[in-house]
């Protein structure tokens, strides 16, 4: 249901936007008729950029927006604009580029003041809505920058005249790339490992003090280091960090799935935000450990997450929604609102909930405490809530309590179960009911792997409905263009950089699993448009936005943050592409992508370690393993298994299965008419740089195989000595 309108927001379809449409502010979306206003009334621009589920953005809406004093000085001064950054990441870059040159920081909600014609000549983040703790409050801002507008506006021009240059010079910089020889993989990922390394957190893993942030791009670095180059500390990294994210509070323990960041150093205290794309690279994480080490305990964590997402965020519409915010009704003070609440709980109402026997051994293995472990307010006291994190394991409950650990494990799942089915009764967070393209790539990436890891068919299906309804809503099968977002039963937004590579390469991992070609033909349709529309002729690379008159710079990130940079995908995914349709050309735009981020790489290469992955990847020769054999054998799902039982970077898997799948690729790589079932059995080709070895129709030699290729057994041997450094989960 949309809100009572006050402003022209509420003919929006964005959550984000509709929260606002009651302000009394006068707000306008992003667009040309807000900023025509500003030339002919000669007003300064007020720009607000945030999304529906940022905590800040509502404490600032409800201190400052729905203010009617506050309302009356934009009104009156300025002309305001409310995006959503992510529905309109390209707005969102370009200015928080901005704050950060300004100030060296930046955030949500960002709060920047713009010239008429765009240029930003300030920036803030959260401002309160009264001067405090050495902070001015947002009308003294207001009226200073007004004030300043009136008296200096020539000198505000010019200096958003020249900081809009800086950008424009970096835009053009890109990625610091040289034009140099790239480098070899050995010493890029050898020095990012150890350059993360520098700042590992030894004593609760994760990298640097608190806030910790999940970075799931890291773990694909490390695990590659440890598969490539046998790195012990890499391995070590990365496992001990999952583990201790798996047992801290930032893991919700009663319904799966990962909050956005923990707030302190030991993951136990958590933001609590839920977003999709953190739910999908998370979990591939799980699974590429599972695959490394063989260890279910990681397996576990990756299926309840994909539990929480296809319980929780799954549209009936097809895709997977944005996210869950971390705010919400509180149960224990009714009308009242908190961050956390729906998560958190008293040891009395878990009593009441699970019976105490259980409730015994749930307090003891999840940390609760009588007065509480959990601030409901950071200007509160503790007041008995409870977040759950795994403060004793199940092997040392049974030493505590004299039991079996069998009976502790199946005591806490009688407790977990009663907990959740509780919480239902709780009203759930507010959820952003945006589906947007890039985010719904990455999940079914994550769901492809998943499906044969966790041998669940169940997540293949949910990663092929989901592409099915990318394609039929957000897809325009004449232009081949990607709309951003679906939402309300309406699409809307151009495609960016990120929805065009993030969904390719979840259209990769789904043909890698499924062996359909459909989907390795919509992801070639797609790559030759993003082409077309974001490559940059002059630096190479692409530039991750459309044109956009309204936005006067493109720009290319470059950091793999929260989610990877759009560049990196690309390059991964040029690569492999590439190499499955013999296009000479795709390979020579990943180099010169490579090229033009080599600045960034040689300088930080920890910054972007899926480029580095890319890097390694580019840098090999290709690596094609072809099972010939019907879909159908058991055979060849045995073979099939095998290889998806472990993980090499860059491995292409082929099924060559007689019937529609190879004849489509027959036509893209001719090396595959040698290849053919021998003895009519399925028959295994291991192949590199299209020249296959003599065919194996021996489930275990396949096997054998495989682990001398990559050194499992050697691997395994060294990761069962470093495990026994490692925590348990």
């Amino acid at each position: 249901m949309k809100p009572k309108t006050a402003n022209r927001l509420g003919q929006e379809k964005s959550p984000y936007l509709l929260q606002h449409a009651s302000n009394p502010v006068d707000w306008y979306p992003w667009g040309e008729e807000a900023f025509q206003r500003a030339r002919e009334e000669k007003k300064p621009v007020f720009l607000s950029i945030g999304y529906s589920t940022c905590h800040w953005c509502h404490v600032m809406a409800r201190e400052s927006f729905a203010d009617e004093e506050i309302a009356a000085l934009l009104n009156a001064g300025f002309i305001s604009i409310k995006v959503d950054r992510e529905e309109r990441p390209d707005i969102d870059q370009m200015y928080m580029a901005a704050a950060m040159a300004m100030n060296g920081a930046g955030g949500w909600p960002l709060s920047v003041f713009l010239l008429p014609d765009g240029a930003p000549f300030y920036a803030a983040t959260y401002i309160p809505p009264r001067a405090g703790n050495g902070l001015s409050g947002l009308p003294d801002v207001l009226q200073a920058i007004r004030a300043a507008w009136d008296d200096h506006r020539e000198a505000l021009a010019q200096s958003a005249t020249e900081l809009m240059g800086i950008l424009q010079k970096s835009a053009i910089a890109g990625g610091g790339g040289t034009g140099g020889k790239i480098r070899t993989q050995s010493n890029s990922l050898t020095r990012a490992v150890a350059l993360l390394a520098e700042s590992f957190d030894q004593r609760y893993g994760g990298f640097g003090g608190a806030p910790k942030f999940p970075r799931p791009a890291v773990f694909t670095l490390l695990f590659s280091s440890w598969v490539l180059e046998e790195d012990a500390r890499a391995l070590e990294m990365g496992l001990a960090t999952l583990q201790a994210m798996a047992g801290g509070g930032i893991h919700d323990h009663i319904g799966g799935g990962f909050h956005r960041y923990a707030v302190d150093q030991q993951w136990r205290v958590p933001h609590f935000e839920k977003m999709l794309y953190d739910q999908a690279q998370l979990a591939e994480a799980y699974l590429l450990a599972t695959q490394i080490t063989g260890e279910m305990q990681y397996a576990e964590v990756a299926r309840r997450t994909f539990h929480y997402v296809l319980s929780s965020l799954q549209a009936p519409t097809g895709g997977f929604y944005a996210a869950e915010d971390a705010d919400s009704e509180d149960p224990y003070l009714p009308g009242q609102h908190g961050e956390g609440a729906y998560y958190l709980w008293t040891e009395e109402d878990i009593v009441r909930s699970v019976g105490s026997a259980d409730a015994n051994i749930f307090t003891y293995c999840y940390g609760v405490e009588f007065d509480g472990n959990a601030l409901v307010d950071p200007q509160q006291e503790f007041t008995g809530r409870n977040i759950f994190y795994m403060k004793h394991t199940a092997a040392e409950a049974a030493e505590h309590f004299d039991k079996g650990i069998s009976e502790i494990e199946d005591a806490l799942t009688r407790a977990s179960g009663k907990l959740a089915a509780k919480r239902q009764q709780r009203q759930a967070p507010h959820r952003d009911e945006k589906i947007l393209v890039s985010w719904n790539g990455l999940m079914i990436k994550a769901l492809a792997r998943g499906s044969v890891v966790l041998q669940d068919p169940q997540l293949l299906k949910a990663a092929r409905d989901t592409a099915i309804f990318l394609r039929s809503s957000l897809y325009d099968s004449e232009s081949r263009t990607l709309c951003r977002c679906f939402c309300q039963g309406e699409k809307g937004g151009k495609g960016q950089l990120d929805d065009y590579a993030f969904l390719v390469a979840g259209l990769l991992e789904l043909y890698h699993v499924s062996q359909e070609p459909q989907w390795l033909q919509w992801a070639i349709e797609l790559t030759e448009t993003q082409i077309r529309l974001f490559w940059d002729e002059q630096a190479g690379g692409f530039f991750d936005s459309v044109v956009d008159s309204l936005v006067a710079i493109r720009l290319k990130t470059q950091y793999d943050g929260a989610e990877p940079a759009p560049n990196s995908l690309a390059v991964v995914n040029l690569v492999r592409l590439a190499r499955l349709t013999d296009r000479k050309q795709w390979l020579d735009l990943a180099e010169k992508t490579l090229r033009n981020f080599q600045g960034q790489l040689q300088q930080a290469p920890e910054a972007l370690p899926i480029m580095l992955v890319a890097q390694q990847e580019f840098l090999e020769a290709s690596s094609f393993l072809v099972i010939a054999g019907r879909r159908e054998d058991a055979e060849t799902k045995e073979m099939l298994e095998i290889v998806h039982r472990s993980w090499v970077p860059g491995r292409l898997l082929l099924l060559a299965d007689g019937g529609e799948n190879q004849d489509f690729l027959n036509k893209l790589l001719p090396f595959l008419e040698t290849v053919a079932m021998q003895d009519d059995q399925a028959t295994a080709y291991v192949c590199r740089d299209y020249t296959c070895q003599l065919p194996v129709t021996d489930p275990a030699e396949l096997k054998r195989i495989l682990e001398e290729e990559g050194g499992m057994e050697r691997r395994r041997g060294r990761f069962d000595v470093l495990k026994k450094d490692l925590g348990k989960i």
